[in-house]
């Protein structure tokens, strides 16, 4: 007996210890996540003209791609490819967008319905003001189950891998396109990494970022080129205010087919119930902060 709970003790210390492990092997080379543009149904961004390319843009992205990943070849070629394919398609551009979705972070936007109408609605704001924008999602997470542990770990390390990843690639569009500005686009769990993208890039005036529904444990970016709503001004955000009693009975009000007021739709991780955490283009409360937003730092592009 003794020696068979001694035999399970064994096993479940270097249980415990491959876990601990892994974990610091996930958290120390997270994947770098995957462009698209808008509309592709998330074609990877990793095509590009190299004849379209300077030399010394390339030179930039290979030493970048190395201080990043070191020994990783294959990331380092998979960031370099995706980082100048991002260029060749912005440097005619005045925006881009880059939408990181809420959930495990592996939606397309037209898998997002309350952002893909305010994306629509920011498209056509600037667009009117006389700008040329590009649209690209962020996939952050690979679609397996070592990319669900990996989200998890970088949820609980303020993604710091993966926004480091992002920054880089963002820092680099902004060195070799001086006139080039970037809105990070966040919804939900995506305003985090956002928001961690923005502190490491610091003071760097050409980014900025609009989110929504931020969740009640992280704080929020708070500058003048951020603008994070967490009110539709219709209900309240159950998620962004940390109502946990709303959110439980919300659930058990679905789950025993009892009905819901209108307009209390939002969810997270796409089936748990949030009241309030709907945002829309729609809502007066969004669009009217939005537009006000863009006007005040925008405004309408000089010829």
């Amino acid at each position: 007996m003794h020696a068979k709970m001694y035999r399970l003790g064994i096993m479940f210390i270097l249980t415990i210890l491959l876990s601990f492990v892994t974990m610091l092997v996930v958290l120390s080379h997270p994947s770098i996540g995957i462009a698209s543009e808008v509309g592709t149904d998330g074609l990877p961004l990793f095509s590009f003209d190299r004849s379209a390319v300077p030399q010394s843009v390339m030179e930039d992205a290979s030493e970048l791609a190395e201080r990043l990943f070191g020994d990783s070849q294959d990331k380092a070629d998979k960031f370099v490819s995706q980082v100048l394919a991002m260029y060749s398609e912005a440097k005619d551009k005045d925006f881009v967008i880059v939408f990181s979705p809420g959930g495990w972070g592996r939606d397309l936007l037209e898998n997002s319905p309350d952002w893909e109408s305010i994306f629509a609605g920011i498209k056509s704001e600037l667009e009117s003001f006389g700008y040329r924008l590009l649209g690209l999602e962020y996939k952050r997470t690979e679609e397996s189950q070592r990319g669900r542990f990996e989200e998890a770990m970088e949820v609980l390390n303020l993604y710091h891998g993966k926004a480091r990843y992002l920054a880089s690639s963002i820092e680099f569009l902004t060195k070799h396109i001086p006139h080039l500005r970037i809105i990070l686009a966040g919804e939900s769990t995506g305003t985090v990494i956002c928001d961690e993208v923005v502190a490491i890039l610091g003071d760097n005036p050409q980014v900025y970022s609009v989110e929504t529904g931020p969740p009640f444990w992280h704080r929020s970016a708070t500058s003048g080129r951020a603008l994070v709503l967490t009110s539709n001004g219709i209900v309240p955000d159950s998620f962004s205010r940390g109502d946990l009693i709303t959110i439980i009975s919300a659930n058990l009000k679905a789950l025993f087919g009892l009905s819901q007021p209108a307009g209390d739709n939002g969810t997270i991780l796409k089936y748990i119930r949030a009241s309030g955490h709907e945002y829309r283009w729609e809502q007066a409360a969004v669009y009217t902060k939005i537009t006000s937003f863009l006007k005040q730092n925008f405004g309408i592009k000089s010829q």
